[in-house]
């Protein structure tokens, strides 16, 4: 089923992040196909090296698909991450080429157009909802009413970022050092992904305060009894077999699953996207590792 259309993608090359012109680390400056170097917005702060300097990925004229944008400084917004690889294993040839949706407002239309198209199988036939929601000290994507006339409270998380293992990259190198990890070992949709990732300046801190604000305040919510809290993560490529919250942030881990012990509904939505902007659903109940 196809969810969502963005309009006259074009492939192009960050050539600098942040944009030389303007420092803020939501621009970058990239070439079009005729050369030319324009800034263009992206909402992923490089996403942990899915849109970072020399990487190529699709972006379209910021009027094209958002019309309603006042941006002086952005001709440009970028959307889709690319990545291609090759395995050869037992002499047949594994090609994996990715789309990967990396702007966190994607995964808010997406997870609209799934819930007004009956697509989440614990959400089906809703009785109407609405965007944003302000509970506790927090602000949740949706709120509305199932079809069993009780209420539920919906947050979306972008999950752009999956791996055969779940670690940090000096964690993982050592594993190889140790013959204990080796990439070529697994099949190209093997991958799990996690969330969240990010910059810390402390190897012990937090990913997103953000993040775990609204998994704990979720999980108050369950105290209520008659609220479903459910959080969504929209995993927005096709080359992973399973969702986990990440090992990189334990203190997120644990919040999540004591989430889930509490009540909290997990939804994992995955969607894939293809060259041409076309976002569609392909399940919505990837295994999640506790």
């Amino acid at each position: 089923m196809l969810l969502h259309k963005l309009n006259d993608l074009v492939c192009v090359k960050i050539i600098s992040r942040p944009s030389k012109i303007c420092k803020t680390p939501y621009v970058a400056d990239i070439e079009l196909p005729n050369g030319e170097i324009v800034q263009a917005h992206s909402a992923s702060l490089g996403c942990c090296g899915l849109c970072e300097k020399d990487c190529y990925v699709l972006a379209s004229p910021i009027e094209s698909n958002c019309k309603n944008s006042k941006s002086i400084v952005c001709k440009y917004k970028i959307y889709l991450a690319n990545i291609y690889e090759e395995r050869k294993i037992n002499n047949i040839k594994y090609k994996n080429n990715q789309f990967i949706g990396i702007d966190p407002k994607l995964a808010e239309i997406l997870v609209e157009k799934t819930l007004t198209s009956n697509c989440l199988k614990t959400l089906q036939n809703i009785k109407g909802y609405r965007r944003e929601f302000s509970c506790l000290d927090s602000r949740f994507d949706f709120v509305g009413i199932d079809n069993n006339d009780k209420y539920f409270i919906l947050e979306v998380k972008n999950v752009p970022l999956a791996d055969f293992i779940d670690c940090s990259n000096k964690e993982k190198n050592i594993l190889i050092k140790q013959g204990k990890y080796n990439p070529d070992n697994f099949m190209l949709n093997q991958k799990i992904s996690y969330f969240p990732d990010g910059y810390r300046k402390n190897k012990g801190d937090v990913v997103s305060e953000r993040a775990l604000k609204h998994i704990n305040e979720l999980s108050e919510i369950t105290i209520s009894k008659i609220i479903r809290p459910i959080i969504c993560f929209v995993i927005q490529r096709t080359d992973s077999s399973s969702f986990q919250a990440s090992n990189i942030d334990p203190t997120y881990k644990e919040a999540f699953n004591q989430a889930i012990k509490k009540g909290v509904e997990v939804i994992v939505l995955v969607v894939e996207w293809n060259e041409i902007g076309e976002a569609k659903f392909i399940r919505c109940d990837l295994p999640v590792n506790l």
